[in-house]
């Protein structure tokens, strides 16, 4: 076995650690905050009796331990609890939920690249000038601004007052229910039943909220790409490359980007995956259905299963795009051993 697949294996030996440790976190918040889930499931009205019968159908009468045990079968088995909010299993509000937070975190760091790694080369290259003062500029608007004041802006400006963009959600009226729903991302289901106007509804009503979720991550995208560029046109093979006569073009795009090119696809899929967790308040901004207005209503009707399970999905998630970034990172570079 290559020295790199043995790097890879003692990190993918770690993973049980990291989802075990995710797994006991959830269970003890569920333990911890000041939210009984038997009286968020009958009610603050209901008999002792039919309390108590809950508190045993639920198993937390036991001990901790054997609480703690009983909770890993659930979720070795798939089973995250029932949402006292909506009364379906976790497991499918998320399913029903997740699509909709995928379509826009998908549509947010694809801008977020493609404007942001430009960017931030172009600010490195030009390190002092003024090009680069407007671009860190930029850069630091967009860690400054809260996020809900940049919807809120998005929305007053664009939709508001210019009338150029839809309102809030995911569709207008009257193409709700026009698609019908195959993977449960509207744009892509709408352009395979081949409904071109619901197509262009539903990219209308993204662009605001995928906008705004893309300027907030490109800010850290191109700010992370100058910090790579920049050490990397200080190297000494660039010194080398540029005194053989090689074009700065080529220098930059051949040599230094390739170089780069590694660490940021750990920073690229860090941001997928901040993005997938659900964007709370840009969700709630934006009326969008996802994984982040989930959480945030289920949190408000204290529904515990709903918040647990949506928590540990987005653990999961980080835990997945993390390994596949270390994957990749091994794959293209050679250095790593």
């Amino acid at each position: 076995m290559s020295p790199r697949l043995r790097a890879f294996g003692a990190t993918l030996a770690t993973v049980p650690i990291t989802l075990f440790g995710l797994v006991l976190v959830t269970f003890l918040i569920g333990r911890v905050v000041p939210i009984d889930p038997v009286l968020a499931i009958v009610g603050d009205r209901a008999p002792q009796d039919v309390v108590e019968r809950a508190r045993l159908e639920l198993g937390l009468d036991k001990p901790l331990p054997q609480q703690f045990v009983r909770y890993v079968e659930q979720i070795a088995s798939g089973d995250l609890g029932r949402s006292v909010m909506t009364a379906n299993p976790v497991t499918q509000d998320i399913a029903r939920f997740f699509p909709a937070t995928f379509e826009l975190a998908t549509l947010a760091i694809i801008l977020a690249t493609i404007v942001g790694v430009p960017l931030g080369v172009l600010a490195a290259v030009r390190q002092g000038s003024w090009t680069d003062q407007a671009v860190r500029l930029f850069c630091l608007a967009g860690h400054s601004l809260p996020v809900f004041v940049l919807g809120l802006l998005s929305l007053l400006l664009f939709y508001a007052r210019l009338g150029w963009a839809p309102g809030p959600g995911r569709q207008g009226i009257a193409f709700d229910g026009m698609v019908d729903v195959r993977t449960g991302v509207l744009t892509l289901d709408a352009a395979l039943a081949g409904e071109w106007e619901a197509l262009g509804d539903a990219l209308a009503h993204l662009a605001q909220p995928a906008g705004v979720l893309a300027f907030f991550s490109l800010a850290y995208i191109a700010r992370m790409a100058r910090a790579f560029m920049l050490a990397e046109l200080s190297s000494e093979y660039v010194t080398t490359a540029r005194a053989k006569g090689l074009s700065e073009t080529r220098i930059i795009w051949r040599h230094a980007f390739r170089n780069i090119a590694v660490p940021m696809v750990t920073v690229l899929a860090l941001t997928y995956a901040g993005l997938l967790e659900g964007a709370v308040l840009t969700e709630t901004i934006f009326s969008w259905p996802g994984l982040g207005q989930y959480l945030t209503v289920s949190l408000l009707n204290a529904d515990m299963n709903a918040v647990l399970g949506a928590t540990l999905v987005v653990g999961l998630i980080y835990v997945a795009l993390n390994l596949f970034a270390d994957l990749l990172y091994r794959l293209l570079d050679p250095r790593v051993r």
